[in-house]
Order: structure tokens, then C-alpha cells, then sequence
């Protein structure tokens, strides 16, 4: 239901070997068929740029050949803060193997310039930890990344509400990336709607 309420056309899935394995996993990935979204594989929870690399060359098998990923490559689990060395590494391997690379990334505005130099498709800065809620901590280094990226822009992490999503747009993003402030909030279906009306509110003004 708040996939819906939401409008999204996109929704990033986590990949584990187990996803696909047994009836709760099948039954998962029937509702995610039956929402008629585009399924995004992510690394979610993968710390070395090997393991990432592995997921997903899994989810290409899962998803008979599917080549748009998300990738992203944790330094600890505490803040979830992306490791940078470990990222460029993973989408230098991906891109040269036919993936198309959305990357999950710090807001340096030189280390996005080196992920889109690297070939990925899409460049996706934090705007504040995952999870957190905090939203856009540092809107500066944001435009620096927008006023120099040739790919979309998309703010992952930190979306805590409607505003933050309205203002990602307003900067300039192709779109915002949320979970925690749907999955967790008192009405995640109203909470749904009320990001979809903040991005396109964001986006007309």
C-alpha cells in the first residue's frame, strides 16, 4: 500500500543468496512483481567492493540478465558511511562488465566526479546517514555535485520527511531514495503520499 500511495516506478531490493530461496522468498518477490515497479538490486549491507561485486553479479542471474544496479559499499556498521576506496573499486569492475552503475557515495563533489569519469549512470550522495532522518545536512556540496554532473543526481540516505524530499528536488536531483522515514513512521502509507506530494512540489517550484 505505501508503495502505491507513493508513485514510485523503482523500487531498490537488498540481495542476499537466500532472497530468492524458499517460500518466504518467493512470496516476496511475487508482491514485488504484482506492484508493476521496476525492481532495482542493491548491495545493501555488503562491506568490500568483492561481496558487492558478487551480489549483484548474483541478482543479474536472478533477474535473467538485469544490468541496472545499486551499488554501495559500507565502512562500518555503526554510521553506514559509504567506503570510498571500496565503491570505486566495485563500480570499476561492474561498469567494465557491462553493468549500469547507480553508485551510492559520500557528497565529495571530487569523488562523484570520479564515479561519473568511472562510467556509472547515476551519481546518489548521502544527504545524511541512512537511516537517520537527519536530511540535508550540507546542500553546498550538493550543488557543487549537480552544477558538475553530466548523469542524474539522486539524494540517498537521510530523507526524514516531505520537506527534506521537496528540497533535494528544488536543488536540482532527478529524485530522492527513501526508506526509514516510510518504513517507520506511525502511518508509513500516509507518509508515502506525503513524499510523493514533496517531490512534486519540490520539482514544480
Amino acid at each position: 500500500r505505501a508503495v502505491k500511495a507513493s508513485g514510485v516506478e523503482v523500487v531498490t531490493v537488498s540481495l542476499r543468496r537466500e532472497s530468492g530461496a524458499g517460500r518466504a522468498g518467493q512470496a516476496f518477490w511475487s508482491l514485488i512483481q504484482s506492484m508493476g515497479v521496476r525492481v532495482l538490486p542493491n548491495t545493501a549491507g555488503c562491506y568490500t567492493a568483492d561481496d558487492a561485486v558478487r551480489t549483484l553479479k548474483l541478482a543479474r542471474e536472478l533477474l535473467d540478465g538485469h544490468t541496472l544496479v545499486k551499488l554501495e559499499v559500507l565502512g562500518d556498521p555503526h554510521t553506514l558511511f559509504p567506503n570510498v576506496r571500496e565503491t570505486i573499486r566495485a563500480a570499476e569492475v561492474l561498469v567494465k562488465d557491462g553493468f549500469q552503475v547507480m553508485v551510492y557515495t559520500s557528497d565529495d563533489p571530487i569523488i562523484a566526479r570520479e564515479l561519473e569519469a568511472i562510467g556509472c549512470v547515476a551519481v546518489m550522495p548521502l544527504a545524511s546517514l541512512i537511516g537517520s532522518g537527519m536530511g540535508i545536512l550540507n546542500p553546498w556540496n550538493l550543488k557543487l555535485i549537480l552544477e558538475q554532473a553530466k548523469v542524474p543526481v539522486l539524494v540517498d540516505a537521510g530523507v526524514g520527511t516531505a520537506s527534506d524530499a521537496a528540497i533535494a528536488m528544488e536543488l536540482g536531483c532527478a529524485g530522492v531514495l527513501m526508506n526509514t522515514a516510510i518504513a517507520l513512521a506511525r502511518d508509513p502509507v500516509r507518509m508515502a503520499r506525503a513524499m510523493k506530494l514533496g517531490v512534486e512540489a519540490g520539482r514544480e517550484a
